[in-house]
């Protein structure tokens, strides 16, 4: 598993308070009872971590990503864009 991968595990399962265990790529953020709020967050600490801006919209109703794949994928896109 690559370290930017392993640090959006670390992100989600401290911020979303979920088992790190459970946090695969295919896991579906509703499954792991993860809410929009919890995206926020992980969202803004993600941001933090690697210093890039996620284009994320925290007012839309539908949230944007549904597994921890597609997290780590849209923010390794934004690294691979930034560097």
């Amino acid at each position: 598993m690559a370290k930017v991968e392993e640090d959006i595990y670390d992100i989600v399962a401290d911020k979303a308070d979920v088992d790190r265990a459970r946090l695969v790529r295919d896991a579906r953020l509703d499954d792991l009872e993860i809410e929009s709020l919890d995206i926020v967050e992980i969202i803004f600490a993600i941001e933090e971590k690697f210093e890039i801006q996620i284009p994320y919209n925290a007012n839309d109703a539908e949230m944007e990503f549904e597994t921890v794949g597609q997290v780590v994928d849209a923010v390794q896109k934004v690294i691979e864009e930034q560097s």
